[in-house]
């Protein structure tokens, strides 16, 4: 059990996917149903936040500066000087994007998922820098967190009503040999978002089970972060050192919200992250 503070206190709807932009020292993390892409310099405590096009699952930093955004209707791209366009454009009625990660070789495995959750609608697809896109996995129906082992050996997702995180083998563009690694228990939530330590640890985050667990490399349950925040729904290691543990909160279906529910919070050295990768393209 760990103590964890407020980094931001905010009313987001549904705050995701947070991000550690090294290069610019700053923590990026979204509001997915108000379409926000948010900003955070612990150093300076400054704070931005900008629209986007429309509902947003995940942003990454790019490698040449620069966002790529998982977006409804597709993937889109936002240049140092602001200017958006499209990577790749495929809207499906129904469909939205969720959560994203970025793979050592630098391509982007972005997730989607229907709007009613229905089995099956959603997608696990990597795309690269050129706009290639290949499915990975065509029929999940929450797509969620997405990470790698320190060595890029294995790589862990989660499709969250199965209750699993379920681990690959993974040749440096495909996966196979899926597995579970871990099964979360009735009543402790659904998984969520992930994030992989240095150590090869599974940092897990649990929707309506107000908490982020880790897990170590051979799924034994090793922590657990407890917060008052019921729906808890990612966590990124951040800071110059890696070693501060960010976790985004969700306010939305809750009819009394705790009054942080929608914040980042934050645990100071709660462990050694890994590097991201940024998008290549």
């Amino acid at each position: 059990m760990t103590a964890y503070e407020v980094a931001i206190r905010a009313e987001a709807e549904l705050g995701e996917g947070p991000t550690w932009d090294a290069a610019a020292g700053r923590l990026i993390w979204i509001d997915i149903l108000q379409s926000r892409v948010h900003t955070y310099d612990p150093s300076s405590g400054r704070r931005t936040v900008r629209t986007a096009p429309q509902h947003v699952g995940a942003v990454k930093p790019r490698a040449g500066g620069g966002l790529v955004l998982n977006l409804r209707d597709g993937i889109g791209l936002l240049d140092p000087d602001d200017t958006f366009r499209w990577l790749h454009h495929e809207p499906v009625p129904g469909r939205r994007a969720n959560d994203a990660a970025v793979a050592p070789d630098g391509s982007l495995w972005a997730g989607t998922m229907r709007y009613d959750e229905a089995p099956g609608g959603g997608t696990l697809a990597r795309v690269t820098g050129d706009g290639g896109v290949t499915t990975v996995l065509p029929d999940v129906a929450v797509s969620n967190g997405t990470g790698w082992s320190p060595d890029g050996r294995l790589m862990y997702y989660i499709d969250s009503p199965t209750r699993r995180v379920d681990v690959f083998d993974f040749d440096g563009d495909r996966v196979s040999g899926r597995r579970p690694l871990v099964e979360i228990e009735e009543g402790a939530g659904f998984p969520d978002g992930l994030t992989v330590d240095a150590d090869g640890g599974v940092w897990v985050a649990l929707w309506d089970g107000g908490a982020v667990r880790r897990y170590t490399p051979g799924g034994e349950l090793d922590r657990v972060i407890s917060v008052p925040t019921p729906r808890t729904t990612a966590c990124a290691f951040g800071g110059a050192d890696l070693t501060d543990l960010y976790i985004t909160t969700a306010r939305t279906g809750l009819a009394a919200p705790h009054p942080l529910s929608g914040s980042v919070l934050v645990v100071p050295g709660a462990g050694k992250g890994l590097a991201q990768p940024a998008f290549n393209g």
